[in-house]
């Protein structure tokens, strides 16, 4: 959470770095959250050095903070509160 930008090849650590609003570079070629890529929050980089820095540069000022692709993480309230009605 308190990470400036991560660097990963986990797609796994993509999704927790959008959550915790925390710009992240994916070492790899391709991303199954490519709604993250297409947001601003990871950038792919592959293992090019070069493209590596260059994202490195850009992710101070990724993405649009404010939105939130995958909700609030209050769907079982929700859930709940529509079957009670």
């Amino acid at each position: 959470m308190s990470a400036k930008v991560i660097l990963t090849d986990s797609g796994g650590m993509q999704k927790e770095a959008y959550f915790h609003r925390v710009p992240c570079i994916t070492l790899r070629d391709e991303t199954e959250w490519t709604e993250t890529v297409e947001q601003g929050w990871n950038q792919i980089s592959g293992t090019d050095t070069n493209r590596i820095i260059s994202a490195w540069e850009k992710a101070s000022t990724q993405g649009n903070r404010s939105k939130n692709l995958f909700g609030k993480g209050n769907a079982s309230k929700k859930i709940i509160d529509t079957l009670l009605s």
